[in-house]
């Protein structure tokens, strides 16, 4: 080994198993480590410490080794400021540029450490280095920010302007992963444990409706991913229920969600089938692309709620009550209604912007746009998965959604629960 670096590890190492993937890492990767100090934390509050030696054969393999330990929280000990390179045209980043997590940020610019703004897995980090301000014109309208400082923030890849700024290798940058907590407490310690569909449902949608009402009650933001068997499996009036009554704050679907609460609404059916009585009438099976013709003559889903055609359902809730909501596009999509953002970079950037003013978020029964908006989220964002698929959990998790914990269960039955639970 003729290369080595020291790095640190501080927190609630030991019981959430931040150390030993430490140690499986360096391994795993060829290298080996020494530990110079360790101080356990011997209370329930109290935090250990870590300070160990990397070595590796080469300094690329050492480098490659610290990126995956600063994804798991480790900070090299001597701290320097990060590097920068300008973008050398617009949409194109510098090699080797930093590709970030989702978990909580810290770059080092100029000796201090700045948060990222906006954190966001697999953006590239921006340092914004503000000018010194005439004072005559100053006006100090960032309350948490001083106005001297610089700023680090995400854009996408194909965001990224010609001469921004932007954060290479892994000096000066600091990641701190959520810590499960040390007994299961917490806010959702009692969904610690992934996905299982042997839990008791009404206990845990009690615990769902508690955490929506904290939200709630400090003026928090709860966003809902719906997907159309919501309409299919009886929920939608539920869910509409949940709207009205103020407990749901944003709304991210695709286009098929809309157009089979919509057809609900117009016809009494759901792809021709109606929801109630499961019989097909005569022509049911063109009502849902009926119900796309109808919405775009009267000119979008605003219009006909205005007009009275539409006057149920969750669409309709949503523009009563001045919900906001995001229908992102896609190839499969018959129509689509005028309501539908069919251009995919702008559907990723209203997804983008939802997901970062929600605090809670309620993904329920919808494998792509799930995963979507996981993509959006930082890891401390509070997110429940809904779906009778355990897969549709696994692959959220799996694609660095961490933070979500799934529920197992009929989403038909799953939401007039909550309902019934949050109304009451």
């Amino acid at each position: 080994m003729t290369v080595s670096r020291t790095v640190e590890l501080e927190g609630h190492i030991i019981d959430s198993g931040t150390m030993g993937m430490c140690f499986g890492v360096v391994m795993d990767m060829g290298g080996e480590f020494e530990v110079e100090e360790f101080e356990v934390g011997r209370h329930k509050h109290a935090e250990t410490y870590c300070r160990m030696r990397v070595l590796a054969d080469s300094q690329e393999n050492l480098r490659a080794i610290l990126h995956e330990l600063n994804q798991q929280g480790a900070t090299v000990a001597d701290p320097r400021d990060a590097t920068l390179e300008a973008a050398p045209e617009d949409g194109v980043v510098p090699v080797d540029f930093y590709s970030t997590t989702n978990h909580p940020t810290f770059v080092r610019v100029d000796g201090e450490w700045v948060k990222v703004e906006d954190i966001e897995m697999d953006c590239a980090l921006i340092v914004e280095r503000s000018t010194p301000a005439d004072p005559r014109t100053a006006d100090d309208t960032d309350g948490d920010r001083d106005s001297d400082s610089p700023r680090v923030y995400t854009k996408v890849l194909n965001a990224v302007d010609e001469g921004d700024l932007v954060v290479t290798g892994e000096t000066g940058i600091r990641v701190e992963p959520p810590e499960r907590p040390r007994n299961g407490g917490g806010s959702f310690g009692f969904m610690q444990g992934g996905v299982s569909s042997e839990r008791p449902s009404a206990s845990l949608i009690e615990d769902i409706a508690n955490e929506i009402h904290e939200v709630n009650a400090n003026g928090g933001n709860v966003l809902v991913v719906c997907g159309p068997a919501i309409v299919h499996s009886g929920g939608r009036d539920a869910l509409a229920d949940l709207v009205r009554a103020g407990h749901i704050d944003g709304l991210s679907a695709g286009n098929g969600f809309a157009v089979h609460d919509l057809e609900r609404d117009l016809y009494g059916t759901s792809l021709g089938v109606d929801t109630e009585s499961l019989e097909h009438p005569r022509k049911g099976h063109k009502h849902h692309i009926y119900t796309i013709s109808e919405i775009a003559r009267l000119g979008g889903i605003e219009a006909a709620v205005d007009e009275g055609i539409v006057d149920e359902g969750v669409m309709y809730e949503c523009i009563e009550n001045d919900v906001p909501y995001v229908l992102a596009g896609s190839i499969r999509d018959d129509g689509p209604l005028p309501d539908t953002i069919t251009d995919s970079i702008e559907a990723q950037n209203a997804i983008r912007e939802q997901a970062q003013r929600a605090d809670l978020v309620l993904m329920l029964s919808t494998l792509l746009h799930s995963v979507a908006v996981g993509n959006c989220l930082p890891s401390t964002t509070k997110t429940v998965c809904v779906d009778i698929n355990p897969a549709t959990v696994t692959q959220l998790l799996d694609r660095g959604s961490a933070q979500a914990i799934g529920m197992v269960t009929d989403i038909g039955t799953f939401i007039p629960m909550l309902r019934d639970e949050l109304l009451e």
